[in-house]
């Protein structure tokens, strides 16, 4: 079978689809990627219009809260627009037959119905709940099932949702005769498997979700990464801290500052710090001897040897960290981040603070209860088991060949 994929062209939703992109073409499948420049070495095929999402990506590492929400929402909304526009000639000019679609790039599924193609929810990031049974992903509240709460959550969530959507996009509904409440879309997801990498267990508990949603466990693919040069010859051995604010929220020097003072405070530790492509190392000032300063960092191999990550609460790397069994330590930014971090604090796998609390004084404090709690790190090992045997991708690959209705070796 050939499908396709569309996704937000960003890292954090090309890295996970990719690597269950490969799953599914080592069963035999052939897989491309529509409206991407690139995707880890598979077929792409750009849209005809500019890539807007990463032209706005230094404007959106210097944001915040909403404002950060806003940016990508309204760019996002005008990309989805174009993929109405080209959809169909892209999939008669492709072959693809079936799509998997990341929900995080709004409403391309009215895309699909259109076309009349089967596809797949496939989330990605934190996975979307429009029925208001758990916080919506972009607060950190934790989760109650109070009255009060309930009523709370669904109306946040309403709110937020018309972030996500233009007059564009109402527009192509209404005339494609789809429902119009576009405020509480979960009826745009697929019918037929709706998959999240979250596993189960990291989730809050939630009997509502319809029966084609399935968990599954993190989408890593290390073979599937890039290359990156490391300096590992400059490990020290001592117990090592790796930092990383993902690929997006990384323009602002003052925050990486602030992680390294708050790590110099641990003399007996070594700095890892991952700053990304919007800052040059020699911004981040003055750093103790022993610390490691790259725009890039070879995330999964340090990973094995870290012993607490600092983290942005973006979903690959808290997935990541627990993959290896490391606790996390996380300043969420945007996005579905507080969300993310709420669970790090219910399931006890690391601390969290709000980023307005960053100051190397209290990253310093927190570091020290996550270093010397063992709670925290017995609980990551916990998940850890919990991921290695489930494989959450070979789950992910079975499920989207029995909604495609397909056989492999696999599912025969």
């Amino acid at each position: 079978m050939k499908i396709g994929c569309i996704c937000p062209n960003l890292p954090g939703h090309i890295n996970p689809m990719t690597a269950l992109a490969r799953q599914l073409q080592e069963r035999g499948h052939e897989v491309v990627f529509l409206y991407s420049s690139s995707a880890n070495g598979f077929p792409c095929i750009p849209g005809d219009k500019h890539d807007d999402m990463n032209t706005n990506r230094p404007e959106m590492s210097m944001l915040e809260g909403n404002e950060a929400l806003a940016l990508y929402c309204s760019v996002a909304a005008k990309e989805t627009e174009a993929i109405f526009k080209s959809l169909p000639r892209l999939l008669d000019k492709t072959g693809v037959e079936a799509l998997l679609l990341d929900p995080i790039q709004f409403f391309v599924e009215l895309g699909a119905m259109k076309s009349q193609i089967p596809y797949v929810t496939v989330a990605n990031a934190l996975y979307i709940d429009f029925s208001g049974y758990t916080p919506a992903g972009i607060f950190g509240w934790p989760h109650e099932t109070t009255p009060e709460a309930l009523t709370r959550n669904l109306e946040a969530i309403t709110q937020a949702v018309r972030f996500c959507y233009n007059e564009g996009t109402k527009s192509y509904a209404k005339e494609l005769g789809f429902k119009t409440d576009l405020d509480h879309p979960s009826w745009v997801f697929s019918e037929r498997a709706y998959i999240t990498q979250l596993p189960k267990e990291f989730d809050f508990q939630h009997p509502l979700l319809p029966p084609q949603f399935h968990y599954t466990g993190p989408f890593h693919d290390a073979k599937a990464r890039p290359t990156v040069d490391f300096p590992w010859g400059r490990l020290t051995g001592e117990p090592l801290i790796y930092a990383s604010m993902g690929t997006i929220m990384n323009g602002r020097s003052d925050v990486f500052r602030a992680i390294a003072a708050g790590v110099a405070k641990h003399k007996d530790t070594q700095l890892v710090l991952s700053i990304g492509d919007r800052l040059n190392p020699k911004e981040i000032g003055p750093v103790p001897s022993n610390a490691i300063v790259v725009n890039h960092a070879p995330q999964l191999e340090l990973l094995k040897r870290t012993s607490v990550c600092i983290t942005h609460a973006g979903l690959n790397t808290v997935l990541e960290s627990l993959t290896e069994g490391v606790p996390q330590l996380a300043i969420p930014v945007t996005f579905e981040q507080p969300g993310i971090a709420a669970r790090i604090a219910a399931k006890k796998t690391g601390v969290t603070m709000s980023f307005a609390d960053l100051t190397p004084e209290h990253l310093s404090t927190l570091l020290d209860e996550v270093l010397n709690c063992p709670t925290y790190r017995e609980n990551a090992r916990e998940f850890q088991k919990i991921i290695g045997r489930t494989n959450g991708l070979s789950m992910a690959a079975d499920i989207v060949e029995r909604a495609f209705e397909v056989k492999t070796e696999s599912t025969a």
